[in-house]
């Protein structure tokens, strides 16, 4: 038996975003046009999300799943021990790695256009900062992947599969939903 978590909305933000993110870190320094539009649908897509974490779905709301930094905390070292809950929507460890990539995102999108206008062409700081961004959100990627992979085989979940058709297992007793 499955459940709907994640409606299409979300779905097709996360896969949009996933692809623009790859195709400007692919395109950077070498097709500056395309680098640019793969920016500005990140951006986009960027607004879009914060609109619907306010107005989304239940699982899509960041009211649903933004939890305190404690909560977070106690999370990861319940991951450690291996006695970590399964979460119907985002748990706190991705939800807060859901936040860190939008506020990751929002600077490398700022930075990137900044440096198209003509008050910031050529200055330092903002290419250096957008260049750091970038980066900082390939390692913060990696470490999702790897947090999608760990829950996955921790909760006999594909994980990706939920984010591709938005359905999950029906909650348990010990499930939060």
């Amino acid at each position: 038996m499955q459940v709907k978590v994640w409606d299409p909305l979300v779905r097709i933000f996360h896969w949009g975003l996933a692809a623009s993110f790859a195709l400007a870190w692919i395109t950077a320094d070498e097709w500056n046009a395309l680098h640019h539009w793969a920016g500005y649908a990140a951006g986009g897509l960027i607004a879009f999300r914060l609109i619907w974490g306010l107005i989304g779905s239940r699982y899509a709301r960041f009211s649903q799943f933004i939890r305190r930094p404690s909560v977070v905390m106690a999370y990861l070292k319940d991951i450690i021990t291996g006695r970590e809950n399964r979460y119907i929507g985002h748990n706190p460890a991705g939800a807060a790695m859901i936040v860190a990539l939008i506020i990751g995102m929002i600077g490398c999108a700022l930075t990137g256009w900044m440096y198209t206008t003509d008050a910031f062409w050529g200055v330092d700081w903002v290419e250096e900062t957008h260049e750091f961004l970038a980066n900082a959100l390939l390692a913060l990627v990696l470490v999702h992947i790897g947090g999608v992979l760990l829950a996955s085989l921790r909760h006999h979940e594909n994980l990706v599969r939920a984010m591709i058709n938005g359905r999950k297992r029906v909650a348990g007793s010990d499930d939060i939903s």
